[in-house]
């Protein structure tokens, strides 16, 4: 069994040396994170004709980007409902919008740029895992599909056999509209097709130091120094030195999976005969799809904790008794990769971007980062182009989480708090 990111491991490497550059000079943009979110902000400056140097601690794709379930999804993590209720509809329906905007903006990228990483549009299938949570679906989909103009379908429990093969849930609701792809070719390709527009990438660079100079600033950096105009700050759950204030406002949340060795067609068609990509309904859910290659991948927040090699074999192991569990039929299936990775989490669940002494900043996706940072990408470079407006989170306040000074002590008492509300709804 390997502990490494699937999508990471059979991604083509396809990239240049970008260890080794010289950090020198002046640029128009400092982007700072080489995820989803800096790589496509990079991407659409330098459409616009910026100057764009990149940097990232470790290599493109290395964080949340390269480690997530490869899953594009409608809907937020609050839930729309409880949106409305929390904001009102007027501003709810916006953000809900967006998340649907982003799928679409994937699929023009990987198109205009010819990116080979098995998008597909299946569609998300979301299932009860209590009668109750079904009833709450019904609701749900009456206010999608009459007010916001989805295309949300139910199912009932005792239809769900044509889209799952499990008994373990109580019915389920059908988004048509989302998507799954291959993550690691997607990342990677995305930073060939930045470089290709003219960005500089500055792998294992990490900032170091930032210092206001003017209406710029100077970042230094293990390779050198480089002043910069703008700075974009897209490093998510990993956000840490010289970065605190966001850092205190970010909780990373340790997030898990594994991946079966290759399975025959039939089995897959058996699991999940559409091929839909997958989530459960409980607090501390676990999703699941079909790669490409016919693995079951099967991840969730198997432990309130953040990942480590020791971390990630611990949440492994509960990962697959909770795979068997929902599909005893691959209780003899090997597993071949357990990894981990960072969620970043607001204190609201809400996406945050905006503006903090002259440092652009976009971060708090929630679990929904490979739809949500690829379209904030694109947002804040318009908004630092001139276009405030295009980022619709700008005017949502970015409150600390109470009693964060740096390691996330807190993360075993939250999650404590979610097994107790799933046991309990």
């Amino acid at each position: 069994m390997k502990f490494t990111s699937y999508w990471l491991d059979s991604a083509p490497e396809g990239s240049p040396e970008r260890s080794t550059t010289t950090v020198e000079g002046r640029t128009d943009v400092a982007v700072i994170g080489g995820g989803l979110t800096g790589v496509v902000a990079a991407l659409h400056l330098a459409r616009r004709g910026a100057k764009v140097h990149l940097f990232e601690q470790h290599t493109v794709g290395f964080g949340a980007s390269g480690r997530n379930g490869g899953m594009a999804t409608t809907g937020m993590s609050i839930g729309i409902r409880d949106a409305v209720a929390k904001m009102g509809f007027d501003k709810a329906a916006p953000l809900y919008r967006a998340y649907g905007q982003a799928i679409d903006l994937i699929e023009k990228l990987v198109t205009e740029e010819g990116i080979d990483c098995d998008f597909t549009r299946p569609g998300k299938l979301i299932l009860a895992s209590k009668a109750a949570h079904y009833q709450g679906f019904e609701k749900t989909a009456e206010l999608l599909n009459t007010r916001l103009d989805a295309e949300t379908q139910l199912v009932p429990k005792d239809e769900l056999h044509r889209e799952i093969g499990s008994d373990a849930f109580h019915g389920a609701m059908v988004d048509s509209r989302s998507a799954g792809l291959h993550v690691g070719k997607y990342i990677r390709g995305l930073g060939v097709a930045a470089e290709r527009a003219g960005v500089t990438i500055h792998e294992r660079a990490p900032v170091l130091k930032l210092t206001k100079l003017g209406s710029g600033h100077d970042l230094e950096t293990p390779r050198g120094r480089i002043q910069a105009d703008q700075v974009l700050l897209a490093t998510g759950a990993y956000t840490r030195r010289p970065f605190r204030w966001h850092q205190f406002r970010i909780a990373p949340v340790g997030s898990f999976i594994i991946a079966t060795e290759p399975l025959d067609a039939s089995v897959c068609d058996d699991l999940l005969p559409r091929r839909r990509v997958a989530s459960d309904s409980k607090n501390l859910l676990n999703y699941f799809r079909i790669t490409p290659d016919n693995r079951l991948l099967f991840g969730g927040r198997a432990r309130f904790a953040m990942s480590s090699p020791q971390s990630d074999e611990k949440s492994g192991k509960l990962l697959r008794d909770a795979m068997v569990h929902t599909f005893p039929q691959l209780s003899d299936a090997r597993i071949d990769y357990c990894w981990g990775g960072l969620v970043d989490m607001s204190i609201d669940r809400l996406v945050h971007a905006g503006e903090r002494d002259g440092v652009y900043y976009s971060m708090g996706y929630a679990g929904h980062g490979v739809q949500m940072a690829t379209y904030m990408g694109r947002q804040m470079a318009e908004h630092m182009s001139g276009v405030p407006e295009a980022n619709i989170w700008r005017d949502f306040e970015f409150r600390r989480i109470p009693g964060h000074f740096g390691p996330p002590w807190f993360l075993p008492v939250a999650g404590a708090y979610y097994k107790l509300k799933d046991r309990v709804s």
